[in-house]
């Protein structure tokens, strides 16, 4: 199984949300939770994990499920050369160009997103899979 995984925000957001991959999302979260995968987001993630969860839950029970959430996943950043490079990419989904492209800047093994349109754009370098695809592959 790959050490490293980067966690776009729609699986977060399928486990909290009670939404259709809600349970590959938490076996996967779950391995990460565990120490069995590294699991990495970026601060935009918490940005966008914010605006979804504040609508849903308010301030207080929104700081929590993050403050908890944090604990298992180390969080990367996104220099300037690699906004760059994810806005002259030929992803055209600009906030997934640039998730992608600083999962690719650390060298990251996949990419697990529910977002059919960037598995679609993404280049092999790192493999993007959604969260059935990688508890097919990778876990059972």
């Amino acid at each position: 199984m790959s050490n490293k995984i980067y966690i776009d925000a729609n699986v977060i957001l399928d486990y909290i949300l009670d939404r259709t991959e809600k349970v590959n999302a938490k076996i996967i979260l779950d391995e990460i939770s565990n120490g069995n995968i590294r699991g990495y987001i970026s601060g935009s993630i918490i940005h966008i994990l914010s605006y979804f969860l504040l609508r849903n839950f308010g301030v207080e029970k929104t700081k929590e499920i993050i403050l908890t959430l944090i604990e298992d996943f180390e969080i990367i950043d996104m220099p300037k050369e690699i906004v760059i490079q994810a806005l002259h990419s030929n992803i055209n989904d600009i906030e997934d160009a640039l998730q992608y492209y600083v999962a690719l800047n650390h060298k990251l093994d996949y990419f697990i997103s529910n977002d059919k349109q960037l598995k679609k754009e993404s280049i092999s370098s790192i493999p993007v899979f959604t969260t059935l695809e990688f508890v097919k592959e990778f876990i059972q």
